[in-house]
């Protein structure tokens, strides 16, 4: 079966640190562009991060120097080192793939395999 499961979410006061888990299965998800997504309460999915089969990452102007995301690819595994969060990063986060696409971009709408998502909480 096909799917990514993310793990890792939670609660955390501001200026604390997570890390988001997404286990790919069924499918060599690390050899294309794997990523992540967030959806906060009224707002759009936006783009916080991906990175492609080389490593190579991008990160959503909110979130840079705070967040890293990483893969390992051996285990087919897709993470997300937050820290600094703040109260605007509390979501869902969701993990995503482009399947059968080695290119990376920003936009959900061009990602064809998710997760179901994970909660992150951050109090101020």
């Amino acid at each position: 079966q096909v799917q990514v499961v993310e793990s890792g979410g939670g609660s955390v006061q501001a200026g604390g640190s997570l890390r988001l888990s997404c286990v790919a299965s069924g499918y060599a998800a690390s050899n294309y562009c794997m990523g992540w997504f967030r959806r906060a309460p009224g707002k759009e999915r936006e783009g916080v991060a991906t990175i492609d089969r080389y490593g190579a990452a991008t990160y959503a102007e909110s979130v840079k120097g705070r967040f890293t995301i990483s893969k390992e690819n051996a285990e087919n595994t897709l993470y997300l080192q937050m820290n600094s969060l703040k109260p605007e990063d509390a979501a869902m986060y969701y993990c995503a793939v482009r399947r059968y696409v080695f290119t990376c971009d920003m936009s959900p709408g061009s990602y064809n395999l998710w997760g179901q998502g994970t909660q992150v909480t951050v109090s101020s």
